[in-house]
């Protein structure tokens, strides 16, 4: 089973921990990824609310690229990612003028897209072609006890996602549920974080990352599991703000999903990169029985 496989640039940087575990679990269920060659961002949102159509070039760079670098799906991890990089695939196959617009801004550097290549996200793969019944029995330490709070953010499955309802998404409860955990259901679980707000309107960011926080913790959580770079740093990072600002005493674990999965499927900790989170996963780690 192999895919091409876009990491992202914040997987070069505050998200690297995603990119090293999402290579090693994919690598204990047999699933080979090939790095895009010379890939670039991907624009993210904050490109498409300046110059739509350039972010349309930008985003279809990756995907010319990928249509040439061979027949396998494109594997996204980052939600933006997997949102911009489909988006651009929709327009381009729906508005005439986006795809020529397009097309035209790629000539320019001798490569062209007929916006064909399959956008997959990391969790759509493991479910719907690795499946959870694989999944499951690749499990060495089942997360039997472990109360974990799947945030699915704003992006995960809406607008473009195809893979889960855009309103209620299950499969990363499904995904855990598989590896033993004790998935908790929390109303928050699909709403925004603040995403880059974080750096323009801090304080609004702020209320929405205590929100999320007091949801997950009344629910219950043990740890919080992302499936997104930003909102990983959003409710990680920024906890002690959150804190100081409404008085809370947060101290929760906030991993990648991809972390968690690891430790399930027997990876090391140390090569899932758990040094790099803010917050100790120590007792997450303990937690989990042996």
């Amino acid at each position: 089973m192999k895919y091409l496989y876009y990491p992202g640039c914040s997987a070069e940087a505050t998200g690297k921990a995603y990119d090293i575990s999402t290579r090693a679990v994919m690598g204990k269920l047999g699933v080979e990824l090939e790095e895009l060659d010379d890939w670039n961002c991907c624009g993210a949102t904050s490109y498409f609310s300046v110059r739509e159509m350039e972010s349309f070039a930008i985003a279809a760079r990756n995907l010319a690229i990928a249509d040439r670098q061979g027949d396998a799906d494109l594997c996204v991890i980052c939600n933006a990612c997997y949102t911009t990089l489909a988006k651009t695939n929709r327009y381009m196959n729906e508005s005439e003028e986006v795809f020529k617009a397009v097309n035209g801004a790629l000539g320019a550097v001798g490569r062209s897209y007929d916006g064909a290549k399959p956008v997959r996200h990391v969790m759509d793969i493991l479910i719907n072609d690795v499946g959870l019944e694989a999944v499951a029995d690749k499990v060495t330490r089942r997360l039997t006890g472990l109360k974990v709070a799947p945030y699915y953010g704003c992006q995960y499955s809406r607008p473009m996602g195809s893979f889960d309802d855009p309103e209620f998404p299950t499969t990363m409860d499904e995904f855990f549920r598989a590896l033993g955990a004790d998935v908790i259901d929390y109303p928050a679980k699909v709403k925004c974080c603040g995403g880059m707000m974080m750096l323009t309107k801090s304080d609004a960011a702020l209320h929405l990352c205590h929100e999320l926080l007091v949801s997950a913790q009344k629910g219950g959580a043990d740890v919080i599991v992302a499936a997104c770079p930003l909102c990983e740093m959003n409710l990680e990072a920024y906890q002690p703000k959150v804190n100081a600002m409404f008085g809370t005493d947060f101290n929760i674990p906030v991993m990648y999903f991809t972390q968690l999965a690891g430790l399930a499927l027997g990876v090391e900790p140390k090569k899932l990169a758990l040094e790099k989170q803010v917050i100790s996963c120590d007792g997450v780690l303990a937690a989990i029985p042996a």
